[in-house]
């Protein structure tokens, strides 16, 4: 019998997930991510894939961050027709971001358009567009946590919450049959214990072979009270001097529903009374809706918290939501008093582009980054200190002030990767994905003290093929350097 899994994304780098696994001629896909960060990485999306898509049996899908879905419509638009499966709340999730996803294609396809005409280039075709996105949503299979599924023959599969954003999931897989049969578990993006709203991750105890993320595998992140404590001086330092306005470049889904959960929780300690508190993001205005809706999801907290809100959700009565271009363009004659909450989260695009050129240069404005910057983004280079920054064809001086909170973020951390691994028993071969190569080799380092000679702990090359019969032993199918 033949079973193997190649790695084809999010292979040393964070974004665009994907991964295939072959059961004896059936392909099933795990994951199908946009890749994401400068220019050059946004064209590789336009490549062709790495395998027929036609020949692609099933998709199992862990979440709906663009990074793990957003190349399903153009996986539809190039002749797949089999079941995505994945959490039900993932389904109402991608529903919203895909088609997001799709007018921003066309969006910047027009605009380039106009360029390649006058350069007298002939036109591009955006990668996926809004009926390509329909089709993906008629053929999601929504799953419930706990919920055993064959994915195609000799392969089950099944969900638990990984605690990341709402929706998101562990997946455990079961393939082959009898003595050959082999246990697989795909870590998804995982969330970290104890954070607002969301469930801890769940933990796993037995598998042959584990796929971990590793997105924050080279740090640790502040603690919670650290975090908070972190938020409330940079919000007393502002108000104080009041004379400008916050920044939150913020992912439309956990992110902002996190934001806006602990400005109602904290209103009154963090005096945010005399501040207007703006949501500026039409899709993140909808995962709002879909996370109040989906409350049953959540941990004991946030459903005491909506159990006692039988009208109006306070999750949407301390915020102006921000849904015309209109009103976003008229927030940018107002120079203090704003706090406002935008995507896109590594600032590539949304809305929060126009308001750093509106306030960047002011050193009284502040920019708060939550969250992960991949390499080549707007907010990797506000991370990384830059000096200017341009947006609209115009260099903006950076005068406003940086903070970096690595407290809110919703992956775990290298003490949190390494807490959810070692729950395995028998220590099963570790194969890291979804992290670049630096943070990758310091988790790995943790993993296998030096002087070991453990072959557990393996960073995944792009190309990469495993053979899953060979399991505990990691047979490559082809040479690794």
């Amino acid at each position: 019998m033949q079973m193997t899994l190649s790695f084809l994304g999010a292979a040393q780098e964070v974004t665009g997930s994907c991964h295939l696994l072959d059961i004896s001629g059936r392909q099933v896909l795990l994951d199908c991510g946009l890749i994401q960060g400068g220019k050059l990485d946004a064209l590789r999306n336009h490549e062709p894939f790495l395998f027929e898509p036609t020949e692609i049996h099933a998709v199992v899908l862990s979440h709906a961050h663009i990074d793990h879905s957003g190349r399903l419509p153009l996986l539809v638009k190039s002749g797949f027709t089999g079941p995505i499966y994945t959490h039900k709340a993932t389904v109402e999730l991608c529903e919203v971001m895909l088609r997001d996803a799709a007018m921003l294609q066309v969006r910047d396809v027009e605009r380039l358009n106009k360029k390649r005409v006058k350069m007298e280039l002939p036109p591009l075709e955006p990668l996926f567009d809004e009926e390509d996105v329909a089709l993906v949503i008629k053929q999601f299979v929504a799953l419930d946590y706990g919920q055993s599924v064959q994915v195609a023959p000799q392969l089950t599969a099944c969900l638990s919450d990984a605690g990341h954003i709402l929706g998101s999931a562990v997946v455990e897989l079961w393939l082959g049959e009898g003595s050959e049969r082999k246990k697989l578990v795909f870590s998804g993006d995982l969330g970290r214990a104890g954070m607002p709203i969301l469930d801890d991750p769940t933990l796993i105890d037995d598998a042959d072979l584990v796929l971990m993320e590793s997105t924050y595998g080279d740090r640790l992140h502040r603690s919670w009270d650290d975090t908070l404590a972190e938020l409330r001086a940079i919000f007393a330092k502002t108000i104080k001097e009041s004379r400008g306005n916050i920044l939150l470049p913020a992912f439309s889904v956990g992110r902002a529903q996190e934001l806006l959960y602990l400005f109602h929780l904290y209103a009154k300690e963090w005096a945010l009374s005399n501040w207007r508190i703006c949501l500026d993001s039409p899709m993140a205005i909808k995962a709002t809706q879909i996370y109040v809706a989906n409350y049953q999801l959540m941990d004991e907290d946030f459903k005491r918290f909506t159990r006692l809100s039988p009208g109006k959700h306070p999750l949407l009565s301390n915020v102006d939501f921000i849904d015309s271009t209109q009103e976003s363009m008229e927030l940018n004659e107002i120079h203090q008093g704003l706090i406002i909450i935008a995507g896109s989260g590594m600032c590539n695009g949304g809305r929060i582009r126009s308001h750093l050129e509106h306030n960047l240069a002011n050193p009284q404005s502040d920019v708060i980054i939550c969250g992960f910057q991949a390499l080549g983004t707007p907010g990797r280079l506000l991370v990384d200190g830059a000096e200017s920054l341009t947006i609209h064809g115009r260099d903006i001086p950076v005068k406003a002030k940086i903070h970096t909170v690595g407290g809110l973020s919703a992956h775990a951390d290298q003490a949190e990767l390494i807490h959810w691994y070692r729950h395995f028993k028998h220590t099963p071969p570790l194969i890291l994905i979804h992290g670049e190569r630096e943070a990758q080799e310091r988790l790995k380092a943790e993993l296998v003290p030096e002087g070991s000679q453990s072959p557990h702990v393996v960073i995944a090359e792009r190309g990469d093929t495993l053979d899953l019969t060979a399991l505990p032993e990691l047979v490559w199918l082809l040479d690794r350097d």
